[in-house]
Protein backbone atom coordinates (compact mmCIF):
# COMPACT_ATOMS: atom_id res chain seq x y z
CA UNK A 1 0.00 0.00 0.00
CA UNK A 2 1.58 3.18 -0.74
CA UNK A 3 0.68 6.68 0.87
CA UNK A 4 0.37 9.29 -1.69
CA UNK A 5 1.45 12.81 -0.66
CA UNK A 6 -0.09 15.76 -2.45
CA UNK A 7 1.84 18.72 -3.54
CA UNK A 8 -0.16 21.32 -1.56
CA UNK A 9 0.51 19.42 1.63
CA UNK A 10 4.35 19.21 0.59
CA UNK A 11 4.44 22.90 0.34
CA UNK A 12 3.02 24.36 3.08
CA UNK A 13 4.93 22.07 5.36
CA UNK A 14 7.41 23.68 3.35
CA UNK A 15 6.86 26.94 4.01
CA UNK A 16 5.83 26.21 7.44
CA UNK A 17 9.40 25.35 8.28
CA UNK A 18 10.86 28.01 6.17
CA UNK A 19 8.98 30.24 8.03
CA UNK A 20 9.90 29.19 11.36
CA UNK A 21 13.26 29.68 10.37
CA UNK A 22 12.89 33.05 9.47
CA UNK A 23 11.06 33.87 12.77
CA UNK A 24 13.96 32.55 14.64
CA UNK A 25 16.67 34.70 12.25
CA UNK A 26 14.20 37.61 12.82
CA UNK A 27 14.13 37.58 17.34
CA UNK A 28 17.53 36.73 17.12
CA UNK A 29 17.88 39.74 14.76
CA UNK A 30 16.08 41.73 17.63
CA UNK A 31 18.82 41.27 19.82
CA UNK A 32 20.92 43.13 17.91
CA UNK A 33 19.95 46.47 20.22
CA UNK A 34 21.53 44.65 22.97
CA UNK A 35 18.58 43.47 25.36
CA UNK A 36 17.34 40.00 24.86
CA UNK A 37 13.73 40.80 26.44
CA UNK A 38 11.15 42.77 24.10
CA UNK A 39 8.15 40.72 25.18
CA UNK A 40 7.02 38.33 28.22
CA UNK A 41 6.93 36.14 26.24
CA UNK A 42 10.81 36.04 25.23
CA UNK A 43 11.61 34.92 28.99
CA UNK A 44 8.76 35.24 31.38
CA UNK A 45 10.91 34.46 34.10
CA UNK A 46 13.32 36.78 33.14
CA UNK A 47 11.13 39.77 32.33
CA UNK A 48 9.53 39.06 35.42
CA UNK A 49 12.92 39.65 37.26
CA UNK A 50 13.94 42.67 34.60
CA UNK A 51 10.74 44.70 35.86
CA UNK A 52 11.53 43.91 39.13
CA UNK A 53 15.04 45.13 38.65
CA UNK A 54 13.31 48.48 36.83
CA UNK A 55 11.19 49.58 39.23
CA UNK A 56 14.33 49.41 41.70
CA UNK A 57 16.22 51.36 39.30
CA UNK A 58 12.93 54.00 39.40
CA UNK A 59 12.88 54.35 43.33
CA UNK A 60 17.02 54.65 43.24
CA UNK A 61 16.89 57.28 41.36
CA UNK A 62 13.97 58.95 43.14
CA UNK A 63 16.07 58.33 46.56
CA UNK A 64 19.31 59.92 45.07
CA UNK A 65 17.56 63.14 43.68
CA UNK A 66 16.07 63.40 47.11
CA UNK A 67 19.37 62.82 48.96
CA UNK A 68 21.18 65.34 46.14
CA UNK A 69 18.72 68.18 46.62
CA UNK A 70 18.18 67.33 50.84
CA UNK A 71 21.98 68.05 50.85
CA UNK A 72 22.44 70.99 48.89
CA UNK A 73 19.30 72.42 50.95
CA UNK A 74 21.45 71.41 54.42
CA UNK A 75 24.56 72.88 53.09
CA UNK A 76 22.63 76.13 52.56
CA UNK A 77 21.51 75.85 56.04
CA UNK A 78 24.83 75.22 57.37
CA UNK A 79 26.83 78.01 55.93
CA UNK A 80 23.95 80.08 57.51
CA UNK A 81 24.13 78.99 60.83
CA UNK A 82 27.94 78.81 60.55
CA UNK A 83 27.73 82.44 59.98
CA UNK A 84 24.92 82.73 63.13
CA UNK A 85 27.47 81.35 65.72
CA UNK A 86 30.66 83.06 64.45
CA UNK A 87 28.40 86.38 65.01
CA UNK A 88 27.19 85.30 68.24
CA UNK A 89 30.74 84.00 69.55
CA UNK A 90 31.95 88.24 68.69
CA UNK A 91 28.23 88.97 70.54
CA UNK A 92 29.50 87.00 73.47
CA UNK A 93 32.80 88.93 73.80
CA UNK A 94 31.24 92.40 72.94
CA UNK A 95 28.67 91.82 75.86
CA UNK A 96 31.11 90.32 78.11
CA UNK A 97 33.65 93.55 77.34
CA UNK A 98 30.49 95.67 77.97
CA UNK A 99 30.29 95.05 81.36
CA UNK A 100 33.41 95.97 82.20
CA UNK A 101 32.54 98.68 85.00
CA UNK A 102 35.57 100.99 83.70
CA UNK A 103 33.26 101.82 80.55
CA UNK A 104 31.58 105.19 80.03
CA UNK A 105 28.48 105.96 78.32
CA UNK A 106 30.03 106.22 74.76
CA UNK A 107 31.74 103.75 74.65
CA UNK A 108 28.90 101.43 75.82
CA UNK A 109 27.06 103.11 73.31
CA UNK A 110 29.53 102.37 70.29
CA UNK A 111 29.30 98.93 71.54
CA UNK A 112 26.18 99.39 71.28
CA UNK A 113 25.77 99.91 67.73
CA UNK A 114 28.02 97.07 66.67
CA UNK A 115 25.68 94.63 69.00
CA UNK A 116 22.46 95.81 66.71
CA UNK A 117 24.52 95.40 63.64
CA UNK A 118 24.99 91.76 64.65
CA UNK A 119 21.47 91.09 65.23
CA UNK A 120 20.20 92.70 62.10
CA UNK A 121 22.84 90.29 60.40
CA UNK A 122 21.31 87.62 62.23
CA UNK A 123 17.73 88.38 61.09
CA UNK A 124 19.03 88.53 57.58
CA UNK A 125 20.67 85.37 57.35
CA UNK A 126 17.74 83.78 58.97
CA UNK A 127 16.16 84.74 55.67
CA UNK A 128 18.51 82.83 53.89
CA UNK A 129 16.51 81.51 50.86
CA UNK A 130 17.80 78.26 48.71
CA UNK A 131 16.28 79.39 45.04
CA UNK A 132 13.28 81.11 45.88
CA UNK A 133 12.28 79.35 48.82
CA UNK A 134 13.39 80.47 52.62
CA UNK A 135 15.28 77.41 54.46
CA UNK A 136 13.95 78.44 57.96
CA UNK A 137 10.65 79.10 57.18
CA UNK A 138 9.32 75.31 57.70
CA UNK A 139 6.68 74.21 55.35
CA UNK A 140 5.63 78.36 54.68
CA UNK A 141 8.89 78.28 52.77
CA UNK A 142 7.87 80.78 50.36
CA UNK A 143 7.34 83.21 53.09
CA UNK A 144 10.08 85.43 54.52
CA UNK A 145 10.58 84.44 58.19
CA UNK A 146 12.13 86.86 60.57
CA UNK A 147 11.19 90.63 60.30
CA UNK A 148 12.57 93.24 63.10
CA UNK A 149 10.34 96.24 63.90
CA UNK A 150 11.41 99.45 63.53
CA UNK A 151 10.00 100.95 66.85
CA UNK A 152 10.31 99.48 70.31
CA UNK A 153 7.62 98.23 72.34
CA UNK A 154 7.64 97.43 75.75
CA UNK A 155 9.04 94.24 76.44
CA UNK A 156 8.58 91.89 80.19
CA UNK A 157 12.17 92.02 81.64
CA UNK A 158 13.15 88.82 82.95
CA UNK A 159 15.39 87.64 84.98
CA UNK A 160 17.60 85.13 83.73
CA UNK A 161 19.51 82.63 86.28
CA UNK A 162 23.17 81.19 86.10
CA UNK A 163 23.75 77.34 86.42
CA UNK A 164 23.74 77.75 90.30
CA UNK A 165 20.91 79.79 90.40
CA UNK A 166 19.01 77.63 88.29
CA UNK A 167 20.06 74.58 90.09
CA UNK A 168 18.42 75.83 93.52
CA UNK A 169 15.28 77.77 92.10
CA UNK A 170 14.13 74.47 90.14
CA UNK A 171 11.75 72.31 91.84
CA UNK A 172 10.48 68.77 91.22
CA UNK A 173 7.52 70.64 90.10
CA UNK A 174 9.70 72.42 87.62
CA UNK A 175 11.20 69.44 86.07
CA UNK A 176 14.89 71.39 86.10
CA UNK A 177 13.57 73.41 83.05
CA UNK A 178 12.99 76.93 85.10
CA UNK A 179 15.88 79.45 83.72
CA UNK A 180 14.38 82.46 84.27
CA UNK A 181 11.65 84.30 86.55
CA UNK A 182 9.69 87.68 85.17
CA UNK A 183 10.94 90.98 87.12
CA UNK A 184 8.09 92.69 88.93
CA UNK A 185 7.89 95.74 90.55
CA UNK A 186 6.30 96.59 94.01
CA UNK A 187 3.95 99.39 94.81
CA UNK A 188 6.24 99.49 97.67
CA UNK A 189 8.87 100.23 95.76
CA UNK A 190 11.25 97.12 95.84
CA UNK A 191 11.91 95.02 92.96
CA UNK A 192 10.72 90.98 92.87
CA UNK A 193 10.92 88.13 90.56
CA UNK A 194 8.11 85.92 89.87
CA UNK A 195 8.56 81.88 89.49
CA UNK A 196 5.83 81.91 86.51
CA UNK A 197 5.69 78.29 87.13
CA UNK A 198 3.65 78.61 91.14
CA UNK A 199 3.12 82.23 91.45
CA UNK A 200 5.56 82.48 93.97
CA UNK A 201 7.52 85.80 94.69
CA UNK A 202 11.36 86.13 95.72
CA UNK A 203 12.72 89.32 96.94
CA UNK A 204 15.85 90.79 94.61
CA UNK A 205 18.51 90.49 96.97
CA UNK A 206 17.25 86.63 97.81
CA UNK A 207 17.40 85.62 94.25
CA UNK A 208 20.79 87.74 93.74
CA UNK A 209 22.65 86.80 96.64
CA UNK A 210 20.83 85.48 99.46
CA UNK A 211 20.67 81.92 98.26
CA UNK A 212 24.26 81.42 99.21
CA UNK A 213 23.54 81.67 102.66
CA UNK A 214 20.99 78.79 101.87
CA UNK A 215 23.21 76.88 99.91
CA UNK A 216 26.47 77.14 102.69
CA UNK A 217 23.21 76.17 105.41
CA UNK A 218 23.07 72.85 103.57
CA UNK A 219 20.14 73.97 101.83
CA UNK A 220 20.46 71.89 98.11
CA UNK A 221 17.01 73.62 96.42
CA UNK A 222 14.42 76.43 97.68
CA UNK A 223 11.95 75.20 99.83
CA UNK A 224 8.52 76.46 101.18
CA UNK A 225 9.05 79.62 103.08
CA UNK A 226 11.90 81.08 101.30
CA UNK A 227 9.46 83.07 98.96
CA UNK A 228 7.78 86.27 100.42
CA UNK A 229 4.76 86.07 98.91
CA UNK A 230 2.13 84.05 96.18
CA UNK A 231 0.41 85.67 93.16
CA UNK A 232 -2.65 83.40 93.63
CA UNK A 233 -3.40 81.37 90.61
CA UNK A 234 -0.82 82.45 88.84
CA UNK A 235 0.84 79.25 87.02
CA UNK A 236 -2.32 77.30 86.82
CA UNK A 237 -5.43 80.24 86.53
CA UNK A 238 -3.16 82.44 85.26
CA UNK A 239 -0.46 82.38 82.93
CA UNK A 240 2.43 84.66 81.33
CA UNK A 241 0.45 84.23 77.81
CA UNK A 242 -2.42 86.07 80.41
CA UNK A 243 0.17 89.22 80.02
CA UNK A 244 2.15 88.53 77.60
CA UNK A 245 2.54 87.92 73.84
CA UNK A 246 5.10 84.94 72.46
CA UNK A 247 7.66 87.24 71.70
CA UNK A 248 7.36 88.97 75.24
CA UNK A 249 5.18 92.04 74.55
CA UNK A 250 3.22 93.22 77.36
CA UNK A 251 -0.47 92.97 76.82
CA UNK A 252 -2.17 96.12 77.44
CA UNK A 253 -5.69 97.89 78.12
CA UNK A 254 -8.77 94.96 77.36
CA UNK A 255 -6.40 92.72 76.15
CA UNK A 256 -5.81 91.58 80.11
CA UNK A 257 -8.53 90.35 81.55
CA UNK A 258 -10.03 92.28 85.12
CA UNK A 259 -9.54 89.16 86.89
CA UNK A 260 -5.79 88.16 85.57
CA UNK A 261 -4.91 92.11 86.91
CA UNK A 262 -6.74 92.10 89.71
CA UNK A 263 -4.38 88.83 90.74
CA UNK A 264 -1.69 91.29 90.99
CA UNK A 265 -3.21 93.92 93.34
CA UNK A 266 -3.19 93.11 96.71
CA UNK A 267 -0.56 90.42 97.66
CA UNK A 268 0.17 89.85 101.08
CA UNK A 269 4.32 90.14 101.36
CA UNK A 270 6.09 89.38 104.60
CA UNK A 271 9.59 90.45 104.34
CA UNK A 272 12.70 90.56 107.31
CA UNK A 273 14.55 93.20 108.28
CA UNK A 274 18.57 92.51 108.96
CA UNK A 275 17.21 91.90 113.01
CA UNK A 276 15.11 88.96 111.47
CA UNK A 277 12.15 90.65 111.99
CA UNK A 278 8.87 90.14 109.78
CA UNK A 279 6.55 92.82 108.55
CA UNK A 280 3.78 91.76 106.23
CA UNK A 281 1.93 94.90 103.99
CA UNK A 282 -0.51 94.73 100.62
CA UNK A 283 1.54 94.97 97.72
CA UNK A 284 0.71 95.59 94.31
CA UNK A 285 2.44 94.34 91.50
CA UNK A 286 3.11 95.12 87.80
CA UNK A 287 5.25 93.45 85.30
CA UNK A 288 8.66 95.41 84.85
CA UNK A 289 9.52 96.03 81.08
CA UNK A 290 12.08 97.58 78.90
CA UNK A 291 11.59 99.83 75.98
CA UNK A 292 13.23 97.71 72.97
CA UNK A 293 12.64 96.49 68.95
CA UNK A 294 11.20 92.70 68.64
CA UNK A 295 11.69 89.75 66.02
CA UNK A 296 8.70 88.22 65.33
CA UNK A 297 8.93 84.82 63.13
CA UNK A 298 6.00 84.52 60.60
CA UNK A 299 7.06 80.87 59.06
CA UNK A 300 5.70 77.49 60.81
CA UNK A 301 7.49 75.24 62.92
CA UNK A 302 6.68 72.20 60.61
CA UNK A 303 9.31 69.93 58.93
CA UNK A 304 10.14 68.83 55.51
CA UNK A 305 11.05 65.67 55.11
CA UNK A 306 12.99 64.16 52.07
CA UNK A 307 13.10 60.49 51.86
CA UNK A 308 16.01 58.52 51.50
CA UNK A 309 15.36 54.86 51.61
CA UNK A 310 12.86 52.52 51.83
CA UNK A 311 11.00 52.04 54.46
CA UNK A 312 8.98 53.50 57.18
CA UNK A 313 9.29 57.69 56.76
CA UNK A 314 11.48 58.47 59.35
CA UNK A 315 10.94 62.21 60.86
CA UNK A 316 13.85 62.11 63.20
CA UNK A 317 16.08 61.44 59.74
CA UNK A 318 14.40 62.32 56.92
CA UNK A 319 13.90 66.15 58.11
CA UNK A 320 16.05 68.24 56.65
CA UNK A 321 15.23 71.96 57.42
CA UNK A 322 15.53 73.30 60.71
CA UNK A 323 12.57 75.97 62.10
CA UNK A 324 13.16 78.95 64.10
CA UNK A 325 12.16 77.77 67.44
CA UNK A 326 15.36 75.13 66.50
CA UNK A 327 17.37 77.83 66.06
CA UNK A 328 16.24 80.34 68.70
CA UNK A 329 14.73 78.47 71.62
CA UNK A 330 12.18 79.51 73.82
CA UNK A 331 12.30 81.56 77.06
CA UNK A 332 9.89 82.71 79.15
CA UNK A 333 7.45 83.77 77.32
CA UNK A 334 7.02 80.87 74.80
CA UNK A 335 8.02 78.26 76.56
CA UNK A 336 5.90 75.12 77.37
CA UNK A 337 4.59 76.24 80.58
CA UNK A 338 3.78 79.71 79.12
CA UNK A 339 0.40 79.38 77.74
CA UNK A 340 2.06 80.90 74.92
CA UNK A 341 2.89 79.70 71.41
CA UNK A 342 6.32 79.00 70.47
CA UNK A 343 7.37 82.65 68.80
CA UNK A 344 10.72 81.18 66.95
CA UNK A 345 12.47 84.21 67.73
CA UNK A 346 13.17 84.42 71.39
CA UNK A 347 17.26 84.10 71.43
CA UNK A 348 17.04 86.74 68.79
CA UNK A 349 14.77 89.39 71.30
CA UNK A 350 16.59 88.23 74.03
CA UNK A 351 19.69 89.66 72.41
CA UNK A 352 17.77 92.63 71.57
CA UNK A 353 17.47 93.08 75.05
CA UNK A 354 21.26 92.92 75.84
CA UNK A 355 21.64 95.44 73.26
CA UNK A 356 19.11 97.64 74.68
CA UNK A 357 21.03 97.21 78.12
CA UNK A 358 24.45 97.49 76.55
CA UNK A 359 23.33 101.18 74.87
CA UNK A 360 21.67 102.04 78.22
CA UNK A 361 25.33 101.61 79.90
CA UNK A 362 23.74 99.12 82.23
CA UNK A 363 26.65 97.08 82.80
CA UNK A 364 25.67 95.44 85.83
CA UNK A 365 22.76 93.74 84.48
CA UNK A 366 25.27 92.63 81.31
CA UNK A 367 27.56 91.37 84.54
CA UNK A 368 24.81 88.99 85.37
CA UNK A 369 22.05 88.76 83.02
CA UNK A 370 23.31 89.65 80.24
CA UNK A 371 26.50 87.86 79.82
CA UNK A 372 24.04 84.57 80.44
CA UNK A 373 22.03 85.23 77.64
CA UNK A 374 24.73 85.89 75.48
CA UNK A 375 25.89 82.43 76.45
CA UNK A 376 22.87 80.57 75.59
CA UNK A 377 21.54 81.92 72.84
CA UNK A 378 25.07 81.02 71.05
CA UNK A 379 24.14 77.48 72.59
CA UNK A 380 21.39 77.06 71.16
CA UNK A 381 22.19 77.80 67.58
CA UNK A 382 25.68 75.56 67.91
CA UNK A 383 23.34 73.00 69.45
CA UNK A 384 21.04 72.73 66.26
CA UNK A 385 23.90 73.11 63.68
CA UNK A 386 25.08 70.29 65.36
CA UNK A 387 22.39 67.83 64.60
CA UNK A 388 22.11 69.50 61.44
CA UNK A 389 25.71 68.51 60.45
CA UNK A 390 24.95 65.28 62.05
CA UNK A 391 21.87 64.70 59.64
CA UNK A 392 24.35 66.33 56.42
CA UNK A 393 26.74 63.79 57.11
CA UNK A 394 23.64 61.00 57.39
CA UNK A 395 22.57 62.03 53.73
CA UNK A 396 25.81 61.92 52.41
CA UNK A 397 26.99 58.53 53.47
CA UNK A 398 22.97 57.48 52.36
CA UNK A 399 24.50 59.16 49.03
CA UNK A 400 27.12 57.22 48.48
CA UNK A 401 25.00 54.05 49.17
CA UNK A 402 22.75 54.69 46.67
CA UNK A 403 25.49 54.96 44.04
CA UNK A 404 26.33 51.45 44.81
CA UNK A 405 23.13 50.37 45.07
CA UNK A 406 22.69 51.87 41.88
CA UNK A 407 25.49 49.72 40.14
CA UNK A 408 24.08 46.48 41.78
CA UNK A 409 21.10 47.09 40.05
CA UNK A 410 22.69 47.79 36.54
CA UNK A 411 24.70 44.96 36.57
CA UNK A 412 21.58 42.70 37.75
CA UNK A 413 19.43 44.23 34.93
CA UNK A 414 22.15 43.52 32.70
CA UNK A 415 22.44 39.56 33.37
CA UNK A 416 19.09 39.25 32.89
CA UNK A 417 18.39 40.95 30.06
CA UNK A 418 21.42 41.92 28.13
CA UNK A 419 22.37 39.92 24.61
CA UNK A 420 25.34 37.30 24.96
CA UNK A 421 27.19 39.23 21.47
CA UNK A 422 29.43 36.11 21.08
CA UNK A 423 26.42 33.56 21.12
CA UNK A 424 23.91 35.74 19.41
CA UNK A 425 26.62 36.05 16.20
CA UNK A 426 26.71 32.36 16.11
CA UNK A 427 23.14 31.46 16.67
CA UNK A 428 22.81 34.32 13.36
CA UNK A 429 25.15 32.50 11.31
CA UNK A 430 23.52 29.20 12.01
CA UNK A 431 20.00 30.28 11.82
CA UNK A 432 21.28 32.17 8.29
CA UNK A 433 22.71 28.95 6.74
CA UNK A 434 20.08 26.77 7.71
CA UNK A 435 17.02 29.43 6.19
CA UNK A 436 19.42 29.33 2.49
CA UNK A 437 19.87 25.43 3.20
CA UNK A 438 16.24 25.63 3.51
CA UNK A 439 15.18 27.80 -0.04
CA UNK A 440 18.19 25.70 -1.74
CA UNK A 441 16.66 22.58 -0.85
CA UNK A 442 13.24 23.72 -1.63
CA UNK A 443 14.29 25.09 -5.32
CA UNK A 444 15.38 21.16 -5.82
CA UNK A 445 12.58 19.43 -4.31
CA UNK A 446 9.37 21.55 -4.75
CA UNK A 447 7.81 20.09 -7.77
CA UNK A 448 7.01 23.15 -10.52
CA UNK A 449 3.69 22.42 -11.26
CA UNK A 450 1.15 19.55 -11.23
CA UNK A 451 1.93 17.91 -14.82
CA UNK A 452 5.25 16.47 -13.29
CA UNK A 453 3.07 14.23 -11.57
CA UNK A 454 0.59 13.23 -14.28
CA UNK A 455 3.32 12.35 -17.21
Amino acid sequence: MSIRVSSNQMVANYQQQLNGANSRQTKLMEQGDGSKLHRPSDDSVAYAKYLRYDISSNENTQYQNNVSTAVSWMKTSDAALVNMTSIQTTFKEKTVAAANSTNNTSDMQATGKEMLAEIQEMVSLGNTQQGDRYVFSGQSDLTQPFTMSTETVDRGLAKTLDDTQAAFFNTTDNKGSMTQMLTMTGSDGNTYYLNTTNGKLYSKDFVDSGYKDKIAGGQTTVQDGDEVGTISGFGTTYKVSDYFQNTGKIKTGTDVTTAASAALKGVSVTTKDTSGTATTSTVDFSFKTISQNIVTYNGDEKHISMVKQNGAVDPASDTVNVTGSEIFGSDIFDNSSSGNSVSGSAMLNNMLTVYTKTNAADNTWLTTDGQTLSDTAHSTTVNIEGKLGARQALYTSVSTMLDNQSEIITSDITDVSSTDVAALAVKLMQEQTIYNMSLSLGARILPKSLSDYLS
